[in-house]
């Protein structure tokens, strides 16, 4: 009998490595990341699927930009919380986190 466990998962990739000053907290801690789906095998990922749009996240107050610097408003890209398990803002429509994969309530 042979079992096959995979899908596809997200991961979070960070575009640079160079931080800038986060507009929001002050601090240095605003990077450029995107998220990308791969597919997994045994939930180990193998290769990209499909790449996300670029955005800019602040690591100390978890504010979100876009590429340019503007801030993004949660509520009207229809994001509306955060993750029960992580903190993170999340879509209205997401079943699971795409920062930690947990479901979302």
């Amino acid at each position: 009998m042979f079992f096959f466990i995979g899908g596809v998962q997200p991961k979070t990739v960070s575009l640079k490595k160079q931080s800038r000053i986060c507009p929001v907290c002050g601090h240095t801690s605003l990077n450029l990341k995107r998220v990308d789906n791969y597919l997994s095998l045994f939930f180990i990922p193998l290769f990209p699927v499909k790449k996300g749009i670029p955005f800019q996240i602040c690591d100390n107050c978890r504010s979100i930009f876009d590429e340019q610097g503007y801030k993004i408003d949660m509520e009207k890209k229809g994001w509306g919380g955060r993750c029960t398990h992580c903190g993170r803002p999340v879509i209205q429509d997401f079943s699971y986190c795409p920062y930690c994969g947990k479901a979302v309530r």
